[in-house]
């Protein structure tokens, strides 16, 4: 059964949602992801990501030269991607994600929130779930 969405709430209009699906996508990019100026300015602060392995890692994990850059090897655009507002300046993004590590792919399940002020994004949470397929 679907729930309503909570009073005040309106929906997500189309353009939100690509613009909050480029920025996902940027992720995945190796041209973006190792980024380190981008980076900085997309990752709050107080960043946490759950990763499909359960391992957490904070911001300074994440990059400014602590992952070498190398071709993340996701299928792009993002398999089934939506957004919501959970709040009016924070949005839950989900999809799932296919990457390629040797002859393996790995599949997860994964969720974002970012938060708005003013006309700039800010990821502040992202959490990876393994699955099969």
């Amino acid at each position: 059964m679907t729930q309503p969405e909570p009073a005040g709430l309106s929906e997500m209009d189309k353009e939100t949602i690509k613009e909050l699906f480029a920025l996902e996508e940027s992720l995945w990019r190796s041209e973006t992801r190792f980024d380190d100026a981008l980076m900085d300015q997309l990752f709050a602060d107080d960043f946490v990501e759950v990763g499909r392995s359960g391992r957490v890692n904070d911001r300074s994990e994440m990059f400014f030269g602590s992952v070498q850059p190398h071709d993340i090897g996701a299928k792009l655009p993002l398999p089934e991607f939506k957004a919501r507002w959970i709040s009016p300046s924070v949005a839950l993004v989900t999809y799932r994600s296919e990457t390629r590590d040797g002859g393996k792919t790995i599949f997860a399940i994964r969720s974002s929130i970012w938060s708005r002020s003013k006309d700039q994004w800010t990821l502040r949470f992202h959490q990876g779930t393994a699955r099969d397929q």
